[in-house]
């Protein structure tokens, strides 16, 4: 089930940048929309943001205005920038992809592909 692959994690200070990539390591499957959960210890997988090739953009409320989701022109690859980085942001961060999707896509439950995830750890 597992075919996706995160990069970009790491340590960063309060206030600094960190920016995820997530490729589809299967090329002959494609996937109109990608997005980003992250969970942190004994919290539940919450939703970050969604990015659709056909022009739709989700974001959960806590990240808005900091961090910016986008997809690449092969629809193979989505990025979040992630700026302001707060501690609390402090969590593994799991790319999910779905080849057809309905209204927002926030339900981890609506996406049947997912990586592995990439710790961020931000701290004060």
């Amino acid at each position: 089930q597992v075919q996706l692959v995160e990069s970009g994690g790491g340590l960063v200070q309060a206030g600094g940048s960190l920016r995820l990539s997530c490729g589809n390591s299967r090329r002959s499957v494609s996937f109109t929309i990608m997005g980003w959960f992250r969970q942190a210890p004994g919290k539940d997988r919450e939703f970050v943001a969604a990015f659709s090739w056909s022009g739709s953009t989700y974001y959960a409320d806590s990240v808005k205005g900091r961090f910016t989701i986008s997809g690449d022109n092969a629809k193979t690859t989505v990025y979040l920038q992630m700026n302001n980085l707060r501690p609390e942001d402090t969590a593994v961060y799991y790319c999910a992809a779905a080849r057809g999707f309905i209204g927002t896509m926030q339900s981890r439950y609506e996406y049947p592909y997912w990586g592995q995830g990439t710790q961020v750890t931000v701290s004060s």
